[in-house]
């Protein structure tokens, strides 16, 4: 049985020179979320700041790990056993290369994708079997460019697409919260640019 209680996970890397970069939109997203649910970050637990709060009567814990991206797991494992929640009440917001600018995809469960931060979190937790949102940020690099492209900031004119991306998400994200993952993906699930 789902618990009352949902944890929604940003990804990121933490410290000022990321705070703008395409790696760090699912900390975007989590801030997002927090400040719509007068959320403080005032717990330092579990390798993470973290708050709780509620929306439309569901309890919330918005997180972000302090660990660098690729070591999300530990953080995440840690803060399910300490919440009491299984790996259904968890949403993880997390950057897509594979996504265009501005593209938002929900998913219930399923692999990686190929992201080393989601990697880390199915082998902390042992399953696959959690919800996670996927901003897309593109992939305008070269052979072996790609450290570097998710840790530049947005283009001008790709901003008003990101912008857009993480309100959708944090959105979704609080739907998720009341209404369950179902209803967020038929909500939320979008594309900037056609098939």
């Amino acid at each position: 049985m789902p618990s009352n209680l949902r944890l929604l996970v940003g990804l990121g890397n933490p410290g000022p020179e990321y705070e703008r970069t395409r790696h760090n939109v699912g900390f975007l997203a989590a801030d997002m979320v927090a400040a719509r649910c007068r959320v403080a970050f005032d717990t330092h637990k579990a390798n993470a700041v973290w708050g709780a709060g509620s929306w439309r009567g569901r309890k919330l814990v918005v997180a972000k790990p302090t660990s660098f991206m690729n070591r999300s797991g530990k953080s995440v494992s840690a803060l399910m056993r300490q919440l009491g929640v299984s790996p259904a009440d968890i949403l993880v917001f997390v950057d897509d290369i594979h996504l265009s600018p501005g593209d938002v995809r929900i998913r219930s469960k399923g692999g990686s994708g190929g992201h080393n931060g989601i990697d880390d979190i199915i082998e902390a937790i042992g399953t696959q079997d959690f919800p996670r949102l996927r901003i897309g940020i593109g992939s305008d690099f070269g052979r072996g460019g790609q450290s570097d492209y998710v840790l530049s900031e947005f283009d001008a004119d790709e901003q008003p697409l990101i912008d857009e991306a993480v309100t959708s998400a944090a959105e979704a994200g609080l739907c998720f919260v009341s209404d369950g993952i179902a209803t967020a993906m038929n909500r939320f699930n979008r594309r900037t640019t056609p098939d």
